[in-house]
């Protein structure tokens, strides 16, 4: 059969090619402990699901409008605007998660031959989203020796007369890197004086670690609502992956132009799963805190393993829930690159993680530390098992 040229040549999600890899190989009687899937092991919160079972019960199992109810907007919008946005509820638009968040995005700003400006180490679907907009992603690398994070002048040296825009993903998957407030506004004031328009990835954002303070440009949206983009959800924050519920802040034309996109592909999102989402929202927020300490207890023990490593230097992540080890003193001559080291550590010690390079940076792996206390002191232990060839 002949397929089209753009779906020949889109590459599969890797972290979710490890991870079906990992279970095949369990299949097979082996014990593989993952480390690959960012996907907190909590339970979704009661009242949250509770909110769902009524749904059902009460028979909220229609349509809704494609941008979704408005009762979630309007709280999606509450949200933004408790910290510093003025948005009304028609600046935003419910999705599939924040990833067809993102995917409208790019579809509605990028026309071909636009180029969009990607701090690496970066997540893996933001090229592929770009190119699939037939836009250029342009990789802007910043490395372990520069904490992972890009500047205005790292920027400015990728910029060309065919920049739309750029990307920032804060806490950062896969390194765990959070920006301060004072380099958010900096990178803020070089958009809006390029006129560039910023996409801010900010899924983690529930998910910062004391003493780091979370940061993002919503008083920047307030100010210049052009230059600026918002993506939010609860998947992360509430352990809601499976629900799929992600909102956008956009100014209103932006939002019209990725209403017009998602009634021609998706059209709303899952009615059961909004109600839930408004309940997360709205709804009593002590579960967030209450798995922001274990995630920082896990950080914490990862931390403390990977130290015993040689040769491994791990910057101590200030959110999400992943660490990006640089190994490249270990490569060698039969391990040359990332690829061949999660290899080796799947072969070898049983253990799931993804290749550094699938994030652009081929000096590191990821590891997620959304696993079970036990699960990750584990892996991390067979990981320095196998390192030190024990």
């Amino acid at each position: 059969m002949l397929l089209a040229k753009r779906v020949m040549q889109l590459k599969p999600s890797a972290t979710l090619a490890i991870n079906t890899l990992a279970q095949e190989l369990k299949a097979s009687g082996r014990e593989i402990l993952s480390l690959s899937v960012g996907e907190p092991d909590f339970d979704t919160p009661r009242h949250i699901g509770d909110a769902a079972i009524k749904a059902i019960q009460t028979g909220f199992t229609k349509y809704t409008a494609v941008p979704g109810m408005p009762e979630l907007r309007a709280a999606a919008s509450g949200y933004f605007n408790s910290q510093g946005a003025k948005s009304a509820p028609d600046n935003i638009i419910i999705s599939n998660g924040g990833k067809q968040c993102l995917y409208n995005l790019f579809q509605s700003l990028l026309n071909p031959g636009d180029e969009a400006l990607i701090p690496a180490p970066y997540w893996v679907s933001y090229p592929p989203m770009v190119e699939l907009a037939g836009a250029v992603p342009v990789p802007v690398p910043a490395g372990v020796e520069k904490q992972f994070k890009i500047s205005p002048e790292d920027l400015e040296r990728k910029r060309t007369a065919k920049t739309r825009l750029c990307i920032i993903n804060s806490p950062s998957n896969p390194t765990g890197t959070v920006y301060t407030q004072k380099e958010i506004d900096r990178l803020a004031e070089w958009a809006v004086d390029s006129n560039v328009v910023i996409v801010s990835d900010e899924i983690y954002c529930a998910l910062v670690y004391p003493p780091a303070q979370p940061a993002g440009f919503c008083s920047w949206w307030a100010r210049h609502p052009e230059n600026f983009v918002i993506v939010n959800g609860v998947s992360k924050s509430y352990a809601m992956t499976g629900w799929r519920v992600g909102y956008t802040l956009a100014h209103d034309a932006l939002i019209k132009a990725c209403n017009k996109l998602q009634g021609q592909s998706s059209s709303n999102i899952c009615s059961i799963a909004q109600k839930a989402a408004l309940e997360a929202i709205t709804g009593s927020s002590d579960s967030v805190a209450a798995m922001r300490e274990s995630f920082m207890r896990r950080r914490n023990l990862a931390m403390d393993i990977i130290a015993t490593w040689p040769g491994v230097n791990c910057l101590c992540p200030d959110g999400a829930f992943y660490l990006f080890p640089d190994m490249h003193k270990l490569y060698n001559s039969s391990m040359p690159d990332s690829t061949a080291l999660c290899k080796v550590l799947l072969d070898k010690a049983g253990v799931a993680l993804v290749p550094g390079i699938e994030f652009g940076d081929d000096n590191c792996v990821r590891i997620s530390y959304a696993a079970a206390d036990a699960t990750l002191q584990k892996a991390l232990q067979k990981i320095g098992q196998c390192l030190l060839g024990r």
